[in-house]
């Protein structure tokens, strides 16, 4: 009997590789893993950026859309606002634009011809001469052709005032210059007509400055002086020249273009300094027109802007009395207007509106 048991034979398996190549195949393997584990968590990362990228692209595609809308059918964009110009006595055309009032206007027209501001007496629409019924006032139409009359020969005269009214109707230019718009025939000024004329800057009256004056300023000084008084007045007409049946010079590729004037949208200058386009208002037009004729009477005056104020206060009002009131609170009660006087521009409002005013 053997004294060893025969070793049991071991189960066949597949040999093991060398210790080396065991090592190698783990290392890979924990590497593997661990790249899996990096996507998987690079992927939820990224998820909510995705998401978030999403919402911002979307966030900035509304606000370009919302900044820079496609355009609509029949949508037009504003146009910038272009005038041409001329200086009365003669010149090249000049194009302005970039102006909100009177002042501004002038300003430009002096830079497009290296002239001062100053110089410039009055403007007027559509003609070289100086007609006061085309007197540039409180607003423009916007295919207007605009003439400046620049300062010329200053003249003096000797007045007698042999009557209570001169026979003069003052405007100014809304920069400083009051000037003669109408002389009144048979009047005092009418018989010194060959000196004292229409256009004419009354620039000083015997020591006293009128520069800078508004024209209700100017008509109460020469309404204030006594019956039977003398005093000196000195007057500054516009430049002239020789082109006195010349007017401005057709352009031969316009065609059958419109005339000069002829639009029926206006820039008007507004009281706060600014200006806007309007529609032509034929209502607006024939009561500032009957307006400006009862200024006249009453003050001397003409003055477009201000009959436009007295325009717009009638607006809304259902009667006299808060017409009257709507005076009274405005700049306009400085004036002093009566009640007859008040009665009479109410009337003139609504005879306006009613459509029994008609232009002359």
């Amino acid at each position: 009997m053997p004294l060893f048991k025969p070793r049991r034979p071991l189960p066949e398996t597949s040999p093991l590789p060398p210790p080396d190549q065991t090592d190698q195949q783990q290392t890979q393997q924990q590497k593997q893993q661990t790249q899996q584990q990096k996507q998987q968590t690079q992927q939820q990362k990224s998820q909510p950026k995705q998401q978030q990228n999403g919402r911002s692209n979307g966030q900035q595609n509304t606000k370009k859309t919302a900044a820079l809308p496609p355009p609509q059918a029949g949508e037009v964009t504003k146009p910038k606002l272009v005038f041409h110009c001329q200086q009365a006595h003669g010149s090249p055309t000049g194009i302005i634009s970039g102006f909100t009032n009177v002042k501004e206007l002038y300003q430009k027209i002096a830079d497009c011809y290296g002239i001062p501001a100053a110089d410039i007496l009055f403007c007027t629409l559509n003609t070289h001469k100086v007609d006061m019924t085309h007197l540039l006032g409180g607003q423009i139409g916007l295919d207007d052709f605009i003439f400046a009359h620049r300062k010329g020969v200053a003249k003096e005269v000797e007045i007698v005032k042999t009557e209570d009214a001169l026979g003069l109707t003052i405007t100014d230019n809304g920069a400083g210059y009051a000037f003669i718009k109408r002389i009144k025939e048979g009047s005092v000024i009418d018989k010194l007509k060959l000196v004292v004329e229409v256009g004419d800057h009354i620039e000083r009256i015997d020591g006293t400055s009128l520069v800078g004056r508004r024209h209700f300023e100017v008509a109460k000084l020469l309404k204030e002086i006594p019956r039977g008084a003398s005093f000196v007045m000195r007057l500054v007409q516009p430049l002239k020249a020789g082109f006195a049946n010349i007017g401005p010079r057709s352009d031969p590729r316009s065609g059958s273009k419109k005339g000069l004037g002829s639009g029926k949208q206006t820039l008007r200058f507004k009281a706060n300094g600014q200006a806007q386009v309007e529609d032509v208002d034929d209502h607006a037009t024939v009561a500032i027109e009957k307006i400006n004729s009862l200024l006249e009477n009453f003050l001397g005056i003409n003055d477009n802007d201000l009959a436009a104020q007295i325009w717009d206060l009638g607006q809304g009002k259902q009667n006299t009395m808060e017409f009257a009131e709507a005076v009274d609170d405005s700049d306009l009660e400085s004036f002093g207007f009566n009640d007859d006087f008040i009665f009479e521009l109410w009337g003139a409002i609504t005879d306006a509106k009613s459509g029994r005013l008609k232009r002359v």
